[in-house]
């Protein structure tokens, strides 16, 4: 009693400790992202930093897959030019971070401020190459993001006749008023632009940062808790002394005819938060006000609770089916005419476990989509947690890509026990090598480098330099590959997988089939109900791919990660049993097959929403977008086929495993 005792208090202490440990910490800010405190110049502590610092990111559009550094477009350069240290995960996603000239004190206001001046001379070739692709990047909608303190800089604007402010953590370079005289998106908020094929710079931006004092709290200097700007187009007239208050938009013809200049400004305010915003929750307004964000939680409840109450019914019946099953076929004191007229799932005992064809590519499957469940499971989880919050750039694909290549050991365990108990002992050596080959990762690198081809032709930031793809390959060949191998030789070594039944020496031939029990109509419905889960979730991930918004829902996505498997699972077991019962015993490929069609769907949804959502132009930019998706596809196809493959596995193996067979 005294031990059991001391072992209960141990636990509240250690729970206590964990609370305390983590209650402080934001789930944005869980991984440790210090605060940074500013002072006013003269007036600072030694910690307290006096001057902010605006880098740039890549540019980037909803009308094209091609993002863009912020030097293509012949903006204001910082003399410096810092590079911050950029990890794996950005650099895939192609942001370039890099400082700008746009410099300032904190709490010191600045009105008007000349950054550079640009001018571009019809005589110059150079000159009109750079002014076609600004224009081009006006024409396309780029958009600017801006960051100060790790925090976006955003363009908060009404919508919806003022019934709403929405923050977007990016504004645009310009807009292009069409030969019709129709406005192009930005060019809306003013009616001065108006002119019939122009081009509107926005060469000036009010930049308005909050904060709060830490006084009331105790310790020295101020937090910033928000940075918001509003984008502007004037034409100075004396470009020596410069006015920011109101005048003509700054115009840029359509036709290179004349020499055009373009004086760049900006103007900076600082503005104390009376609501006393928490640091850690500085990214709230971002991320609640952003356009598209606001899900609608009625219609996926009701998705949820539909595909719950579906699958207790799958559940339900297969379990009240499968006991009066089990005990008709254990009943001792059956006569022998009933015997005869016998017939089902349990006719088909001596073949079920008959090995499939391609059983290798087979196993080499399972093996690969093993390594993504277990890869997707960890990332969705940490995620929760915050370490791979938005404010934590690139750590989400950093993160997936790391335990991807550190889990190629159950990969080929995994793919080396299902193979070897499907396969002859003497043919385990000479088929060791061709088991454990990449098949998935060679498909995906290839088209991967397929579409970075295009990215390097186009001069994309988005192009993956040589040198990361060598430490790509590294990591694969090096790391992945090897650890591949030592999972399939403890595969190997283990005993093979034993059957509740043996296999008979002659196949047993198949009755004829019904239409809803042949393999491709199953299959077909297979993925219905898991596309079903998943398809509203599904449109949130597409817009912060495509439509760059930020994705910050983890605990969700975790919730319909558990749908999404159980919902596999069952839809899965249900069809590989009505198979059974039809005394078709080809369950292996189909099983997989069946769960694995939701990619399918997947690929289905994502054409439709290309051409119904999207705004992309360019035959780069359309290439682009599919050969992505259908690395994505690939990927989702192994996860959810390797989900109904060992559900279907478990659930044959414990019928067959019940039933008296003589």
């Amino acid at each position: 009693r005294k031990k059991m005792k001391n072992r209960i208090q141990f636990g509240f202490v250690l729970v206590y400790s964990l609370v305390s440990y983590f209650y402080p910490c934001s789930a944005f800010y869980l991984p440790g992202l210090a605060p940074v405190s500013f002072c006013e110049d003269g007036k600072g502590a030694e910690d307290c930093q006096t001057e902010i610092q605006l880098y740039v990111n890549r540019l980037d559009s909803v009308e094209s897959v091609l993002p863009y550094e912020y030097d293509m477009f012949d903006f204001c350069k910082d003399a410096k030019e810092i590079r911050p240290s950029e990890n794996l995960g950005q650099v895939l996603f192609g942001e370039r971070i890099e400082s700008s000239p746009y410099k300032f004190k904190f709490k010191d206001d600045i009105k008007c401020k000349t950054v550079c001046k640009k001018t571009y001379s019809k005589k110059t070739q150079g000159d009109a190459a750079k002014l076609d692709f600004l224009k081009m990047g006006m024409q396309l909608n780029y958009q600017h993001h801006w960051i100060i303190d790790n925090m976006p800089v955003t363009w908060c604007y009404d919508v919806e006749d003022g019934g709403q402010k929405y923050c977007n953590p990016g504004f645009p370079i310009g807009c292009l008023v069409t030969i019709d005289g129709r406005a192009k998106d930005a060019c809306v908020i003013n009616a001065e632009f108006n002119k019939k094929y122009t081009f509107y710079v926005f060469n000036h931006v009010d930049i308005k940062i909050t904060y709060h004092s830490g006084a009331s709290e105790g310790w020295k200097g101020a937090r910033l808790v928000g940075a918001t700007l509003e984008p502007k187009s004037i034409k100075h007239a004396d470009e020596n002394s410069v006015n920011c208050d109101g005048g003509n938009p700054m115009e840029i013809p359509g036709d290179f005819d004349k020499d055009v200049s373009v004086v760049y400004t900006y103007s900076v305010t600082f503005e104390v938060e009376n609501n006393q915003i928490k640091w850690a929750s500085r990214w709230d307004y971002i991320l609640v006000s952003m356009p598209h964000t606001n899900i609608q939680w009625f219609s996926i409840m009701n998705s949820l609770v539909i595909v719950l109450f579906l699958s207790g019914m799958v559940a339900m019946i297969m379990l009240r089916t499968l006991h009066k099953d089990i005990a008709r076929y254990n009943q001792v004191d059956q006569v022998k005419e009933d015997a005869q007229e016998e017939s089902g799932w349990k006719q088909v005992h001596g073949d079920v476990f008959r090995p499939p064809r391609k059983g290798m590519l087979l196993s080499v499957f399972l093996g690969q989509g093993t390594q993504i469940f277990i890869m997707t499971f960890i990332t969705l989880f940490l995620a929760c947690l915050g370490f791979l919050s938005p404010a934590n750039r690139g750590a989400l694909m950093t993160c997936a890509v790391v335990l991807w290549v550190l889990l190629g050991t159950p990969a080929g365990y995994v793919s080396a026990r299902l193979y070897k108990s499907k396969i002859p002992h003497c043919c385990y050596s000479s088929h060791l090598i061709s088991l454990c080959f990449p098949v998935f990762p060679s498909i995906v690198f290839a088209d991967f480098f397929l579409m970075n081809l295009i990215l390097w032709v186009e001069g994309s930031s988005a192009a993956i330099p040589f040198g990361t793809l060598v430490a790509i390959l590294a990591l694969w060949f090096g790391i992945s590959v090897p650890l591949t191998f030592i999972g399939a030789y403890f595969g190997f070594k283990k005993h093979a997988i034993e059957q509740p039944v043996r296999t008979n020496q002659i196949p047993r031939q198949i009755p004829e089939q019904s239409f809803f029990t042949k393999p491709i109509p199953g299959i077909i419905m297979g993925g219905i109900l898991p596309f079903g889960c998943i398809f509203i979730q599904l449109f949130f991930i597409l817009n912060s791919i495509w439509s760059h918004q930020m994705y910050y829902m983890f605990g969700f996505l975790f919730l319909v990660f558990i749908i999404l498997l159980i919902t596999c699972s069952e839809a899965t077991i249900l069809l590989c049993y009505f198979h059974l019962c039809a005394e078709d015993y080809h369950w292996w490929w189909r099983s997989f097959l069946t769960s694995g069609f939701t990619a399918v769907y997947l690929f289905i949804y994502a054409v439709h929403y290309f051409f119904s959502k999207l705004q992309i132009i360019g035959a780069a930019s359309t290439i682009l977008y599919f050969g992505y998706t259908m690395i994505m596809v690939l990927i989702f196809f192994l996860f959810t086929g390797t989900i109904g493959f060992f559900a279907c596995f478990w659930f044959v193996n414990k019928i067959y495993s019940v039933v008296k067979v003589d």
